[in-house]
């Protein structure tokens, strides 16, 4: 028999306007960078300050039965797990993390990384998104589940605080709890993106990254370029001839054999869907200055190149004066930081070997190239939606959103679903989250869509009971 949801949606909303704003206005204020950017972050204070801050509303919930832990091993950044019976044995896990990007210039002069402001329905601030709501949304749609009435199967909610730092630490908490955590049937992650925020998304891949410093030295030191020019060779023709090696100068996507993939026929299915919902905005949301165009006028193959394409982004460079300092001077050397997206289903250590072959083989002139700190992670497919998860997004999109769920694959990386693919490889997963156009998680001006969290939090909590109903 089809439920009504209509209550339960309004309730999960309730608390968005009050407490849970004041919650998250309050979390926003403090400085926990995850430790890559803090190699402090212990003696500092914040990330426990954060994670105590989190428990304790937690804590005040009317959830029954639930056993609260912080985690705290000798070294890592701590752990918050909630153990909420319910009412089948099976067992779902719902992720989120509390750790925060660094702070990043660029905010309006009205708002900051530390400094939350609510404006337009959106919650401004470092962290709100990414992935402070979580908690939140998760413990939320239980609560409200109960106070329903309403049947979900046992909840496992883990809160990590490393994931910006690659989630280090969560394969020892992962070892630790496996035990308690079980077998989970289906798992709940908060900490992905929406297309647009007026339907439920689920991510359904992403993609793998590698990263590393290119450097190139041509002479001993510099001399007068009047002299040098047309006989030395020119830093930037070396490395144009290098990079064109390795990737097309048009649009980025990298052409060494060992990073390219096939495109399961399902996925293209899914891609076609999204373009389809999508229309422009997906363009739209990208911060280009008037008159600029995307490496492509197609969006479904816009969709493509961002979820399934290994693409070639220079983030850093070294060796360069600035324009002040720039003198007519050849330059001896110069560094590059490579970031190369890799398909979901490419395998990352052949990928790596293979582009840092492609960089070093044949250097033109004979000049001097070298590669150091080259590092990868592979990148995370979901398996085939169970026909019975895919009627439960539906029911919850349409319900909540009043549109039919929709799926798409993200371009970024996040290291722990394949930790948690590996680990519970028989589970259905639903990947969603609030970071949609313009929402800039890791950038200035992060916000928190206050109208999409409500909604998200009322589509979990239906997912949870269509999932024991079923």
């Amino acid at each position: 028999m089809k439920q009504d949801y209509q209550r339960l949606i309004s309730d999960c909303a309730a608390p968005w306007d009050g407490e849970i704003l004041e919650e998250l206005t309050a979390y926003i204020k403090i400085p926990n960078k995850s430790p890559h950017y803090d190699a402090n972050w212990e003696q500092n204070g914040y990330m426990g300050q954060a994670m105590a801050q989190i428990a304790a509303w937690c804590k005040r919930q009317a959830v029954k039965d639930m056993q609260l832990t912080v985690h705290r091993l000798p070294g890592r950044t701590p752990l918050l797990l909630l153990d909420i019976p319910g009412n089948t044995a099976e067992t779902v896990l719902l992720y989120g993390h509390i750790d925060k990007q660094p702070e990043m210039r660029g905010w309006d002069a009205d708002k900051g990384p530390w400094k939350p402001l609510v404006q337009d329905h959106k919650l401004y601030g470092r962290g709100g998104a990414d992935d402070g709501y979580a908690v939140f949304a998760a413990v939320t749609a239980i609560a409200n589940l109960q106070k329903h009435g309403l049947a979900h199967a046992r909840c496992v909610v883990l809160i990590e605080a490393s994931e910006e730092s690659g989630s280090h630490d969560l394969p020892a908490y992962l070892d630790l709890l496996a035990d308690q955590l079980g077998n989970p049937q289906l798992v709940v992650c908060l900490d992905s993106g929406c297309g647009t925020y007026d339907t439920l998304w689920s991510t359904t891949s992403l993609r793998g990254v590698m990263s590393g410093d290119l450097h190139v030295k041509i002479q001993k030191e510099g001399i007068h370029s009047g002299r040098g020019s047309g006989v030395i060779p020119s830093w930037f023709s070396v490395l144009s001839e290098i990079l064109d090696r390795v990737s097309d100068r048009q649009s980025g996507e990298v052409t060494v054999a060992a990073c390219q993939t096939t495109i399961p026929p399902a996925v293209l299915g899914q891609i076609d869907e999204a373009a389809a919902v999508l229309h422009d905005h997906f363009v739209e949301e990208f911060p280009l200055l008037p008159g600029v165009q995307p490496v492509n006028s197609d969006r479904r193959q816009l969709l493509i190149n961002q979820g399934w394409k290994p693409m070639l982004t220079v983030t850093g460079i070294d060796g360069i004066p600035p324009l002040r300092d720039a003198g007519n001077v050849t330059l001896p050397e110069v560094s590059l930081k490579l970031s190369v997206r890799i398909p979901p289903n490419c395998d990352g250590e052949k990928a790596m070997q293979g582009f840092r072959n492609a960089l070093l083989e044949n250097p033109p002139f004979g000049v001097k190239v070298s590669v150091e700190n080259f590092e990868y992670g592979s990148g995370w497919q979901a398996p085939a939606l169970a026909p019975w998860l895919r009627a439960a997004n539906d029911t919850a999109s349409l319900a909540a959103f009043g549109k039919k769920a929709a799926y798409m694959g993200e371009g970024a990386s996040i290291p722990f679903m394949a930790m948690l693919g590996r680990k519970f490889p028989q589970a259905q997963f639903l990947i969603t989250g609030v970071l949609g156009p313009k929402s800039n998680a890791h950038g200035p001006n992060e916000f928190l869509h206050l109208p999409m969290a409500k909604k998200l939090t009322a589509a979990v909590a239906i997912v949870l009971n269509e999932h024991a109903r079923r």
